[in-house]
């Protein structure tokens, strides 16, 4: 293979644990992919110094210097892959790999060795460990014979491994004759002073920049950034987070259209972590029209030699171009910004839902990102297909002004973007299509455009609506609102098996319940379901049959669905945050949330139904054995 080579499951090693990937090696260089996407490697030839073999347990490590002092290493290897991949560095690089070997005899007296930023420790002329000096925060001595490294907390550390490296002690006697010193300067003080030109000693105490007060979407909360020399900290009222530059994937610039806001994402790889939540995207807001002025604090010798075209002396312009420039030339990361997508209003990004949250889907040229919450990049690489559908189940007028984008992964997760306004749709398409998308026809599975068209199709104006049935009964008695609740709920939970198993148990209990059944009416329910009627609920879902029927007032009250009980929760939200909203408004909203939650979510409502539905069965027993009118009516039941 003249063009490379390309290595599967290869490990990338670091404090910040191992992700496996693909590993290449070509004429130009090397490069290293996450699996699943992520964090990409790409290492130009000529910033390689030098390259190193090392057996493993269970495989080969190859190690890769690069000028700026880092050092990578790719794991796994197998025995006949490290000639193949030396002839072609020799011959492609000009450099030839060196071999060094493993101490496993677990001594812990040996030499040091410190190759630029990485000092090894040696046994026997074999390497026990390395560390990169680079990640050293704070070297201090401690007596005249103990050397002390603490190593930056880096809170991307434990989204991958339980345990991290946080400090070292190298003990250096007197005798030692490696780091030969004199009476005032120990040993010990030679290899001190040795590791403090390598070590990222200083940018812990002083930022480079600091922006106060930024509102940070997620991990929700104002905080204070702080850009050192090789991390940003976070520092809010509860939370304070270290994040290694190491770690930045890539930055998004996102503004939000027709809004005072503009949106900097920071991507992740591995992720912070708060709790058990993790966050592989830090999502900054900034007001679009604030203007900031800030100078580095940077000497102009380290600007020179250092960040030499990266950064300038000091800035002065709107906060989230300040800050974006700031972070590129400090981390080396790449800024994504929006590309030839518009929508009908001019636009970046359209107005869509994911889950149960409402927010922007911004369509990038190599991607899709959703924001704020939950913060979801997709990228064009990664999907299998998309597909237009049609918004609604139920074939409501209402949802002939909306659509919903489902896209399927190749690894079959799939993403449905909710709620896009009808007039989006050509600008969408467009984009997509031009992207060679593979768009599916929900009717016929082709990926034709004809077929996708079938969105923009006028709803029949007789169909009925289940929200806009729920509505209108709402303004009517108690229990009726009760009834088509249970109905939209029943309606929304299609699909949940748990959800479904527990609204058809409460339509059964109901029917046991009710009284003076008749078996025409238990006949008529058998029928093709229709959709005003909700099953097993005939008989008070009949607006004919309901001024004719008498309700014993000493009878229980009916068991609440969970639907009901998450309108119950959330109603007064929802008025709170949209005061002008009609009533009848705000429980079509109630009733698509309810739609968009997944079970787990349903699940409190669920249980809350549950038990109202054992109250109502006790109280019934009891009612039933209080009434013996009506004991004929049971029997049949």
């Amino acid at each position: 293979m003249t063009d490379g080579h390309h290595f599967n499951n290869i490990l990338l090693g670091g404090r910040g644990g191992t992700n496996s990937g693909q590993f290449k090696v070509h004429s130009g260089g090397l490069a290293w992919k996450r699996q699943g996407g992520g964090k990409t490697i790409e290492i130009d030839k000529a910033d390689v110094t030098s390259v190193t073999w090392m057996k493993v347990p269970r495989a080969y490590q190859l190690g890769v210097r690069i000028k700026e002092g880092l050092f990578y290493r790719f794991i796994g290897f197998r025995e006949q892959d490290v000639s193949s991949l030396t002839n072609f560095i020799q011959k492609n690089m000009g450099i030839s790999p060196d071999e060094k070997q493993l101490s496993v005899n677990g001594h812990n007296w040996g030499g040091i060795d410190i190759d630029g930023s990485m000092l090894s420790f040696m046994v026997s002329s074999k390497q026990a460990f390395e560390v990169s000096l680079a990640d050293v925060a704070q070297t201090q001595m401690q007596g005249k014979t103990d050397v002390l490294l603490e190593f930056h907390v880096d809170d991307t550390t434990g989204a991958n491994e339980k345990d991290s490296l946080m400090d070292l002690s190298f003990h250096v006697p007197t005798s030692n004759t490696q780091f030969v010193g004199d009476e005032n300067r120990p040993p010990a003080h030679i290899l001190w002073e040795t590791i403090l030109k390598f070590a990222d000693v200083g940018s812990s105490e002083e930022p480079v920049v600091t922006f106060e007060g930024i509102a940070i979407l997620t991990p929700r909360g104002r905080y204070s950034v702080e850009l050192h020399l090789s991390f940003l900290r976070l520092q809010g009222q509860a939370n304070d987070f270290k994040i290694q530059y190491s770690s930045i994937v890539r930055l998004f610039l996102l503004p939000k259209s027709n809004n005072p806001h503009t949106i900097v994402v920071i991507t992740l790889d591995p992720p912070i972590r708060k709790g058990q939540t993790l966050y592989p995207h830090i999502v900054i807001q900034f007001e679009t029209e604030a203007v900031v002025e800030r100078n580095l604090a940077l000497s102009r010798e380290l600007l020179a030699e250092k960040y030499k075209d990266r950064l300038e002396e000091s800035y002065k312009g709107l906060i989230h171009e300040v800050f974006t420039k700031v972070l590129r030339g400090l981390s080396g990361a790449k800024v994504t910004r929006p590309g030839s997508f518009r929508s009908c209003q001019d636009g970046y990004a359209v107005k869509s839902s994911l889950k149960a949250e409402d927010g922007l889907l911004y369509p990038l040229e190599k991607g899709f990102f959703f924001l704020p919450k939950p913060p979801t990049l997709i990228l064009h690489e990664e999907i299998e297909f998309v597909e237009f559908e049609r918004h609604g189940a139920g074939g409501a007028s209402i949802s002939s002004h909306y659509f919903d984008l489902l896209v399927k992964l190749k690894n079959d997760q799939e993403h449905l973007f909710r709620n896009i306004q009808r007039n989006e749709y050509h600008n969408l398409f467009n984009f997509i299509n031009g992207k060679h998308l593979k768009i599916m026809n929900l009717g016929d599975g082709q990926g034709t455009s004809g077929g996708v068209t079938d969105v923009l199709r006028d709803t029949d104006d007789d169909a009925v609506d289940p929200h806009l049935e729920r509505i209108r009964n709402q303004a009517g008695d108690e229990e009726s609102d009760e009834e088509d609740e249970d109905f939209v709920a029943d309606k929304d939970d299609s699909g949940s098996p748990t959800d479904d198993s527990g609204e058809e148990e409460s339509d059964a209990s109901d029917s046991g319940g009710e009284k003076e059944k008749s078996s025409k009416k238990e006949a008529s329910s058998s029928k093709p379901p229709q959709k005003r009627k909700p099953k097993g609920r005939d008989e008070e879902g009949s607006e004919k049959k309901r001024p004719k029927k008498k309700k014993d007032p000493n009878a229980p009250k009916r068991a609440m669905t969970p639907f009901m009980y998450f309108s119950m929760a959330e109603r007064a939200n929802m008025k709170n945050s949209n005061p002008d909203l009609p009533t009848t408004e705000i429980a079509k909203k109630l009733g698509e949330m309810w739609q968009k939650m997944s079970s787990e979510e349903k699940q409190p409502y669920i249980l809350q139904s549950q038990v109202d539905k054992k109250r109502y069965e006790k109280e019934s027993a009891v009612y039933r054995g209080a009434a013996p009118v009506v004991d004929s009516g049971d029997e049949s039941d």
